[in-house]
């Protein structure tokens, strides 16, 4: 087992400074959200008022949605993780 370093405690800035670091995450994986459901509804349009010459894109839309979607929640658990990972070795 590596030796544990003593933790450091975190000065206020720094404290404040994580804190905003993970809000921007989270606000980053909001606008993944609102991206995909853009697309969701882009791709529902096209189907309800165009299905024979709408349909391919309409589904590409609602495919592109879910893609989207995952890789913001891939990204906001990577982050959450380093996040916890430089925390936990700061302080």
């Amino acid at each position: 087992m590596p030796p544990t370093v003593p933790a450091i405690p975190l000065s206020l800035s720094d404290q404040l400074a994580l804190q905003r670091t993970r809000l921007a995450n989270e606000r980053t994986l909001l606008t993944y959200v609102r991206t995909s459901l853009a697309l969701v509804g882009f791709g529902l349009a096209l189907l309800q008022f165009h299905p024979e010459r709408g349909g391919r894109l309409g589904y590409s839309a609602l495919a592109t949605a879910g893609v989207v979607l995952l890789v913001g929640l891939w990204r906001f658990r990577v982050h959450r993780r380093q996040l916890a990972t430089n925390q936990g070795q700061l302080g």
